[in-house]
């Protein structure tokens, strides 16, 4: 992982070398396209998609792309990320496989609406 500060996702994808561009341009392509609308930044020091809250984040280490969706995120598609080493919020997709797309596509969608879901609930609170 990066030891330097950045100041957006365009930097923090240079600072790897090509081959890991293309994975990490590949992520944030996924991401973007399943969370349309959703704000780019940097947290953490890493990637990170906001949609009414947090969304995701992605971080590249030496030998695998650290992906975290939260929690729920996780929860949600235990049984798909079971091949994947993964903690409580969060999956670590290997660097020498190919990055599995369809699935990140579908755990941005379900963080999507769960955040939509969430902002819904804090609105009816407030009145």
């Amino acid at each position: 992982m990066q030891k330097v500060q950045v100041a957006n996702v365009d930097e923090y994808i240079a600072g790897f070398s090509p081959g890991i561009q293309l994975l990490l341009q590949q992520l944030r392509q996924t991401i973007k396209a399943a969370a349309p609308g959703a704000e780019e930044t940097i947290s953490y020091q890493m990637p990170a998609y906001k949609l009414r809250g947090m969304l995701v984040y992605f971080a590249c280490y030496e030998n695998h792309i650290g992906f975290y969706p939260t929690p729920s995120g996780i929860e949600a598609f235990k049984k798909e990320l079971s091949r994947y080493k993964s903690a409580k919020g969060s999956v670590q997709f290997p660097l020498n496989e190919p990055l599995p797309l369809a699935l990140v596509t579908k755990i941005v969608k379900f963080r999507v609406k769960e955040n939509a879901a969430m902002a819904v609930t804090k609105a009816k609170k407030k009145n």
